[in-house]
C-alpha cells in the first residue's frame, strides 16, 4: 500500500463534500473543487478523509498516492494558504512591490 496514500487526512476547520465524483473543499480562504478518478475511493467522515484503491495495479497505486496528496494540498490551500519567499543575491539586483506585481531590476 502507498505510504502517502494510506495516511488519513485531517479536516479541521474545513468543510468537505463529495458528490458525483467531485470533491469540494471550503475553508476560510476560499473554495476549491477536484475531480476524483473513478477507480479511487474517497471516504469523507466527520474528522478525516480516507483514500483507498480497489486493487494493486500499477495505475491504481500511482493514482492512490497522487489523489491523497492533491486532496491534502486542497485542504492546506483553503485553510492556511501558500506563500513563497525569494532571496535576491548579488550586486545591483533590486526588487520593488507595485500593487499585486513585483518589479525586478536585474
Amino acid at each position: 500500500m502507498s505510504r502517502i496514500g494510506k495516511k488519513p487526512i485531517s479536516i479541521k476547520d474545513v468543510t468537505v463534500t463529495k458528490t458525483d465524483g467531485l470533491l469540494k473543499v471550503k475553508g476560510k480562504l476560499g473554495e476549491l473543487t477536484m475531480k476524483i478518478h473513478p477507480s479511487i475511493n474517497v471516504e469523507v467522515t466527520k474528522d478525516e478523509i480516507l483514500v483507498t484503491r480497489p486493487d494493486d495495479s500499477k495505475e491504481n497505486r500511482s493514482l492512490h498516492g497522487l489523489t491523497r496528496a492533491l486532496i491534502g494540498n486542497l485542504i492546506k490551500g483553503v485553510s492556511e494558504g501558500y506563500q513563497k519567499s525569494l532571496d535576491i543575491v548579488g550586486v545591483g539586483y533590486k526588487a520593488e512591490s507595485k500593487g499585486e506585481a513585483v518589479l525586478f531590476s536585474l
